[in-house]
């Protein structure tokens, strides 16, 4: 006779405790399988997902196209290093940078790893092409940013739980208010200015959405002085806020070719997440020839950036970004939630706004940031069939896949509507 031997979420959660590391607070659900907008957990109970791996999983779990083309690979060739070609490489930085309209890519792993690409880059430029001294360059930085957690990215960060203790820090960063371009235009008069470095909307400071033409007025400004402006687009990058880069302006969709209304473009474009679907850990750092051919062999690089499989993987996943219309998607769904979940915050004392573009959006709980309230509510939405984390104490994300249907949106929606109404704090 079989002895079923399977863990349940309890035991599995405990052996988590017991053995790793606790530098993460997970919500109390152990996932065993996805499909699309669907998860699981190990006993079997059905969830929607609506946060997306932070909005990596843009694609869907397990999206067939990207599995079959990781499969493909990893039984051809996993990893050569950078010692020498591949027969994938040259073909996903064709691709790649044809889709984003750039002269060339520098392909990492993680997130991190490309913006401290990005912030290596910038530094260069400004020393051999802006005549700028050696060690002296400052780049601009926003307060409440997320870039990663690397000793030079927590630098700059003000979000003390990342600081504390993990000093002495890295210099060479000005940090200014976010969405206050007086006081960026304050900043550019700073000796060597370098460049700035700004995510499009800052996810994990809750979906802060600045106005409509800041990025872009930011970008003319920064340009203007003779800096680089630097786009994150780790997390609203790969069609999640309507449009394939959240910076995207009077751009065609289905090449990202900037036409006249655009008016800007960032001189360096950071991916991550979204580029792999999810699948497997790809970033990129995206620039033109004058900027990224400071590089030379040597000064910079990562034994698994650009591997065979990686470069398979995101070619697949871009693909199906355009194939399945996934930005104008996300456009019209995000309408929809924000129209009927304000519904919600009209009627409701516990909610105070909803916030966030495409299928990126935040709810505000109506409680200050060191209360549970967002937890607690987010445990319901758990026990109703919907998984989302809290973000900055009193701040909920919902960033579903962005294959949901609009059938599977309404669904959600009357799962926060309901949970909502019954919570009680």
């Amino acid at each position: 006779m079989m002895i079923d031997t399977k863990k349940t979420s309890e035991e599995l959660i405990a052996i988590e405790e017991k053995h790793g590391a606790h530098n993460y607070h997970p919500l109390p659900v152990v996932l065993s399988k996805g499909e699309g907008v669907h998860v699981w957990d190990v006993e079997g109970k059905h969830y929607y997902d609506f946060l997306s791996a932070y909005s990596a999983v843009n694609q869907g779990h397990c999206h067939p196209k990207i599995v079959n083309a990781m499969k493909l690979q990893v039984e051809t060739l996993t990893l050569t290093s950078r010692a020498f070609y591949n027969d994938v490489l040259g073909e996903y930085e064709e691709y790649v940078t044809n889709f984003f309209d750039y002269d060339k890519v520098l392909p990492m792993n993680t997130g991190a790893e490309a913006v401290e690409t990005a912030i290596k880059l910038c530094r260069k430029y400004a020393y051999e092409k802006k005549g700028i001294a050696e060690d002296q360059a400052t780049i601009i930085v926003c307060e409440g940013n997320f870039h990663g957690r690397t000793t030079t990215i927590v630098s700059f960060s003000d979000d003390m739980n990342a600081r504390d203790n993990f000093g002495p820090f890295t210099p060479g960063f000005v940090s200014i208010p976010y969405n206050d371009l007086n006081a960026l235009e304050e900043a550019l008069k700073l000796p060597n200015v370098a460049g700035m470095l700004v995510e499009p909307i800052q996810g994990e400071a809750g979906v802060f959405t600045p106005d409509e033409d800041y990025i872009e007025r930011a970008c003319n400004m920064v340009q203007a002085a003779g800096g680089l402006f630097i786009a994150d687009e780790v997390q609203t990058g790969v069609a999640r806020t309507g449009r394939l880069l959240a910076v995207c302006k009077g751009c065609n969709c289905e090449t990202l070719k900037c036409d006249s209304k655009a008016g800007f473009k960032p001189d360096v474009l950071i991916l991550g997440k979204a580029l792999s679907g999810g699948a497997y850990p790809v970033s990129a750092v995206l620039s033109n020839d004058d900027i990224m051919m400071v590089i030379k062999p040597g000064q910079h690089g990562s034994t698994f950036g650009g591997n065979p499989v990686a470069a398979k993987v995101a070619i697949a996943a871009l693909e199906v970004v355009r194939e399945e219309n996934l930005a104008e998607r996300a456009e019209k769904l995000g309408i929809i939630f924000r129209a009927e979940i304000q519904k919600l915050v009209d009627e409701s004392d516990l909610l105070v706004k909803v916030r966030g573009k495409g299928l990126l959006n935040a709810i505000v709980i109506n409680d200050t940031e060191d209360s549970s309230t967002a937890w607690d509510l987010c445990i319901k939405l758990r026990d109703n069939g919907l998984l989302a984390k809290p973000t900055h104490g009193n701040i909920i994300r919902f960033a579903p896949p962005l294959v949901m249907t609009e059938e599977q949106l309404h669904e959600c929606i009357a799962i926060i509507r309901k949970t909502v109404k019954e919570f009680k704090k």
